[in-house]
């Protein structure tokens, strides 16, 4: 095993700052030293390799707990696969990501995971874990929640969006919402109306709108928050923890606040495009705004406000991304005509830590609240932490050297993802990544990839730290 010291920089957690140097043996993070110590000057001359830090901020690992590499939806599948997808992760400073498996009707959640670990496995160039997918409530599959808890996976996401496809009716969440709360998992809810929004879909299409920007006034913010009040409704009946997936409305958040403030188990995600884009995006001329197409969609920009104030107050518990990447040429292209086939999803992956930088450099959040929503309350939620989220003695060094002075723009251009656009094209940011270890081994360095596929390991996951 090879010892790495990371000397010189600035070490974030969610409790502030500090100056120290970092040892590394192996796959763990062996301690933290003062700089200049003799303890710190020994490991630096005995070190396999001296990583110098001076001016740049050390962190964990980014985790992004939301992500669908080689995802089936709507006839096609997603552009990443999970050699491409968490390649592209390991660029932009995330070093775990928790992909869902997706049962279909009709087959068990146990071969489900199978059919998801034989993507996976070998595949990876970081380490990774899976959420479940329902979409199909009954006593079998209830039954086998507790052996997928058992086999690492302990989380069950639920959908009252798409009939037909992953709908479920308000007693199957219930069911489900119970066992949960037997077991000790956790629900995470895709909380939008989707019998009310079939509805306008279909008005929509019959009165001749079909432009892309009709995806996102079909699915009006109301129709979010009256899902969300629904799932924590249900949520506190059973006694369920519950986990709002991609919020995106102001009027969402101001139901996770309220069942919140009553102390009831209930936290909720956004994602970049939420913080950054808008119902403007998917209104560009022509087909263009089909890029921007996801659920739920962009809104009106005044939304943007209310989601860093729920960052910062605690209410937005996590960053996560959706990565779902669609490539605009032959995938995006089947909605031309009738927006309601446009492939819902997004490329992200690879920007989250640096859109949320760019926040700090906007003074939206701390230094310290970018590390907690983008890397340890991920690892704690999700039943990582200690393993991941924090540089500590012990836990896995998986470790970000982040350039706070560094500059650059986004674009399709320079991005690793596999997809023919950028969100985010010609964007500036303040910072980008400069090294990346995972579990010890440096995978990024000075603008050069230095990983492997199959580097990544399967995550088995404890219960969320925050229902013990």
């Amino acid at each position: 095993m090879s010892t790495v010291a990371i000397t010189g920089g600035t070490v974030l957690s969610p409790s502030g700052a500090v100056a120290a140097d970092v040892l590394v043996d192996g796959e763990r993070i062996a301690a933290l030293a003062s700089p200049g110590s003799d303890a710190a000057r020994s490991w630096a001359a005995a070190a396999d390799r001296a990583l110098d830090a001076a001016g740049q901020y050390v962190l964990p690992g980014g985790i992004d707990v939301h992500t669908h590499m080689e995802m089936p939806f709507g006839g096609t599948s997603s552009a990443d696969t999970f050699e491409t997808g968490t390649r592209a992760a390991a660029w932009g400073g995330t070093t775990t990501i928790i992909d869902f498996a997706v049962q279909s009707r009709g087959t068990s959640l146990l071969a489900t995971l199978d059919k998801w670990h034989a993507k996976a496995d070998g595949n990876c160039a970081v380490d990774y874990g899976f959420h479940m997918i329902i979409s199909d409530v009954n006593d079998g599959t209830l039954k086998e929640m507790e052996t997928c808890i058992g086999a690492g996976v302990n989380s069950f996401k639920m959908f009252m969006a798409y009939p037909g496809v992953f709908y479920a009716t308000d007693g199957e969440i219930l069911r489900a919402m119970q066992r949960a709360a037997e077991t000790g998992a956790m629900i995470m809810m895709h909380a939008e109306n989707g019998i009310a929004i079939d509805e306008l879909v279909a008005q929509a299409l019959a009165e001749g709108r079909t432009g892309p920007v009709q995806h996102g006034l079909t699915r009006p913010p109301e129709l979010e928050a009256e899902a969300t009040q629904r799932a924590i409704t249900l949520a506190r009946v059973t006694g369920a923890p519950l986990y709002i997936v991609h919020l995106s409305a102001a009027q969402a958040l101001d139901a996770v606040t309220a069942a919140r403030d009553t102390g009831q188990n209930v936290f909720a995600e956004t994602c970049p495009q939420y913080l950054y884009l808008s119902l403007e995006d998917l209104a560009r001329p022509g087909f263009e705004g089909a890029k921007y197409v996801a659920s739920p969609p962009l809104r009106p920009r005044e939304h943007q406000g209310s989601l860093w104030r729920g960052l910062r107050t605690g209410d937005l518990s996590v960053v996560s991304t959706d990565h779902c990447p669609f490539c605009f040429s032959g995938q995006k292209e089947l909605g031309r005509g009738d927006f309601s086939k446009i492939p819902n999803g997004m490329p992200g992956v690879e920007h989250r830590m640096d859109l949320l930088h760019q926040g700090v450099a906007a003074g939206e959040l701390t230094l310290a609240r970018w590390v907690e929503v983008a890397c340890t309350t991920p690892a704690r939620m999700f039943g990582l932490y200690p393993r991941k989220g924090i540089i500590a003695p012990g836990s896995d060094a998986d470790i970000v050297i982040y350039d706070p002075r560094a500059s650059q723009t986004l674009s399709a251009r320079t991005h690793h993802m596999n997809v023919d656009y950028s969100a985010y094209e010609g964007m500036p940011i303040s910072g980008q990544v400069r090294t990346v270890l995972s579990r010890g081994q440096v995978v990024i360095d000075g603008g050069e990839y230095h990983g492997r596929t199959g580097h990544g390991r399967f995550l088995r996951r404890e219960l969320s730290s925050y229902l013990s």
